[in-house]
C-alpha cells in the first residue's frame, strides 16, 4: 500500500489490491464448487448429502472465521500509522486465538453433529452422506484457522497476489483429491461425496504449509521475523481482536447462516428440489465473490487511509469499490438471465434437477444488486473499525425480515419452495439501504473531525 493523490491512481490501486483478492476467493468458492458439481454427477444423494453439510460448515467457518478478519483493519492501521513493530505481536495473538476458535468448533461438533443431522427430515442415506463429510472435513478445522490469519497478514500488507498463487496452487490440488476418492480412480477407495470432505481436508493442510513457508521465507512477509519469537497469550489482545472481530463475525454469520437456514428448511421438500435450490444458490454465492472481494479490498485500502488520518481518501475510496461492485452486478444479471441453462447442467445430468435449477437462477438475479451494495459497504466500514452496524443490519434484515417473509411464502402461499428465495431477496434489500444510510453517517463524523483538525492547525 502507498499513498494515492489522483481518482486514477486510488482507481489503479484499489483494481490492484482487488483482483487478486478476487481470483482467491473465486478459488476458494471454486473449492466448494468442486465438492458440489462433481458429488452430483455421483448421485442425487451425494449432491443433496453433501448440500446438507456444507449448509452447516460454511455458515460456522464463515461466521467464526470472520472474527479474525479483525486482523486486516489492526495490521493495516498500524502499517498506515508506521507502527510496524506490532504486527508480528497481534498476529501471534490472532493464530492462539485461531487454535483456541478451531478446539471449540470440533467439540461442539463432536457433542451436537449427530443430534441436529437427526433432527432433520432427510432421507437416510442423505442424512450418512452429510454427517461422515462432516466428520472427513474436521481433520483440516485446525489447519484451515491458522491459514486463514496468516492471509489477513499478507492481504492486510496488500500483497493480495501472494494469497491468489497460493489459492490457485490448491486449487488442483482440491479437484485432483475429488476426483480420486469421489470416484474411486487408481485404486482409491469410492466414498462418494463423503470423498469430498477429505479432498477438502488435504486442500487445507496444503494451504496452511504453504502459506507458513511464504511468510518465513520471502520478502516483505520475512521482515516482520514471524515465529521467531512466541509471545506469551495476551487476553488483552484476545481482547482487541474480539471487540472488532466478534461484530465481523456474527454480521457474516447471520448472512451465510440465512441460507443455510433456508437450504435446512428445504428439507421439507424432496430430494430433487433440495438438489437444485443448492445447485442455484451455490451458484449465486460463486458471483457473490465480486462483491465479496471488493469488500476486503477495501477493508485494506480505507483502514489504510483511516489508519494515515487521511479520511477525504478514505471516502473516495469506498465510492470507487461501490461503483466497481454495481457495475459488475449489471453484467453478471445478464449472463445469469441468458446463460442460465448452461449452468444448471454444470451441476446435474437428472433433468428435473436441472429444470427446477433454472427456475430459482432467475430469481439468483435479483440478489446481483443488493450484495453490489451492501458487501462493499461492509467492507470500508471495517476499514474504519465501524462494525456493529454490520452485525445489527445482518440480523435485522435476514433473520427479521427475509427469513419470516420467506417462511410465510413458502408454507401458506403457492410459492411454496421460491417462497425461500423471494424472502431472502427482500432481507438483502433491507440490509443494503441499512448500511447505506450508516456509511454516510460515518463518513460525515470523520470529515467533521479532519475539519476540525484542520481548523485547529
Amino acid at each position: 500500500m502507498q499513498q494515492t493523490f489522483t481518482l486514477k491512481e486510488k482507481l489503479m490501486q484499489l483494481f490492484h489490491i482487488l483482483f487478486p483478492v478476487f481470483v482467491t476467493q473465486v478459488g476458494l468458492y471454486a473449492m466448494n464448487f468442486a465438492d458440489v458439481t462433481m458429488s452430483g454427477h455421483a448421485s442425487a444423494q451425494d449432491l443433496a448429502g453433501v448440500a446438507i453439510g456444507s449448509s452447516i460448515w460454511v455458515p460456522v467457518f464463515t461466521g467464526i472465521s470472520g472474527i479474525l478478519f479483525a486482523l486486516t483493519p489492526v495490521v493495516a492501521h498500524h502499517l498506515g500509522a508506521n507502527r510496524y513493530e506490532q504486527i508480528p505481536y497481534h498476529i501471534i495473538q490472532a493464530i492462539y486465538l485461531a487454535v483456541a476458535i478451531a478446539l471449540s468448533i470440533l467439540l461442539f461438533g463432536a457433542l451436537g453433529l449427530h443430534d441436529l443431522l437427526a433432527k432433520m427430515k432427510l432421507e437416510e442415506s442423505v442424512r450418512n452422506i452429510a454427517f461422515n463429510y462432516l466428520v472427513a472435513l474436521s481433520y483440516g478445522i485446525i489447519p484451515l484457522f491458522i491459514y486463514h490469519v496468516l492471509r489477513c497478514f499478507i492481504d492486510a500488507l496488500g500483497q493480495t497476489k501472494v494469497t491468489m498463487f497460493i489459492t490457485l496452487a490448491a486449487l488442483p490440488v482440491n479437484i485432483v483429491f475429488n476426483y480420486l476418492l469421489i470416484y474411486g480412480q487408481f485404486g482409491f477407495p469410492k466414498l462418494g461425496g463423503v470423498g469430498a470432505g477429505y479432498a477438502t481436508t488435504i486442500t487445507y493442510w496444503f494451504c496452511c504449509v504453504l502459506s507458513l513457508w511464504v511468510v518465513r521465507r520471502f520478502r516483505p512477509f520475512s521482515k516482520y521475523g514471524l515465529f521467531r519469537r512466541f509471545y506469551r497469550l495476551s487476553l488483552s489482545a484476545w481482547k482487541e481482536l474480539l471487540k472488532i472481530g466478534i461484530p465481523i463475525g456474527l454480521a457474516i454469520f447471520f448472512e451465510t447462516s440465512i441460507f443455510a437456514a433456508v437450504t435446512l428448511l428445504m428439507s421439507q421438500f424432496n430430494t430433487t428440489t433440495i438438489a437444485a435450490h443448492q445447485s442455484a444458490i451455490n451458484f449465486a454465492s460463486l458471483l457473490y465473490m465480486i462483491p465479496l472481494s471488493v469488500s476486503m479490498a477495501l477493508t485494506i485500502a480505507v483502514g489504510f487511509e483511516v489508519g494515515a488520518r487521511r479520511y477525504r481518501d478514505a471516502k473516495q475510496y469506498s465510492f470507487l469499490g461501490i461503483g466497481m461492485a454495481v457495475g459488475t452486478a449489471i453484467a453478471t444479471s445478464l449472463f445469469l438471465y441468458l446463460f442460465r441453462g448452461e449452468v444448471a447442467a454444470m451441476y446435474t445430468n437428472d433433468q428435473d434437477v436441472l429444470l427446477l435449477t433454472k427456475h430459482f437462477l432467475l430469481y439468483a438475479i435479483f440478489f446481483q444488486f443488493s450484495d453490489a451494495i451492501a458487501a462493499p459497504i461492509q467492507g470500508a466500514l471495517r476499514g474504519y473499525k465501524d462494525v456493529n452496524a454490520a452485525f445489527v443490519a445482518a440480523l435485522l434484515s435476514y433473520w427479521a425480515v427475509g427469513l419470516p417473509f420467506g417462511y410465510i411464502l413458502a408454507n401458506f402461499t403457492s410459492a411454496q419452495a421460491f417462497g425461500y428465495w423471494i424472502g431472502l431477496i427482500a432481507g438483502l434489500a433491507a440490509g443494503a439501504l441499512f448500511l447505506s444510510i450508516r456509511l454516510f453517517l460515518v463518513q460525515k463524523k470523520y470529515e467533521h473531525h479532519e475539519k476540525k483538525t484542520e481548523e485547529a492547525c
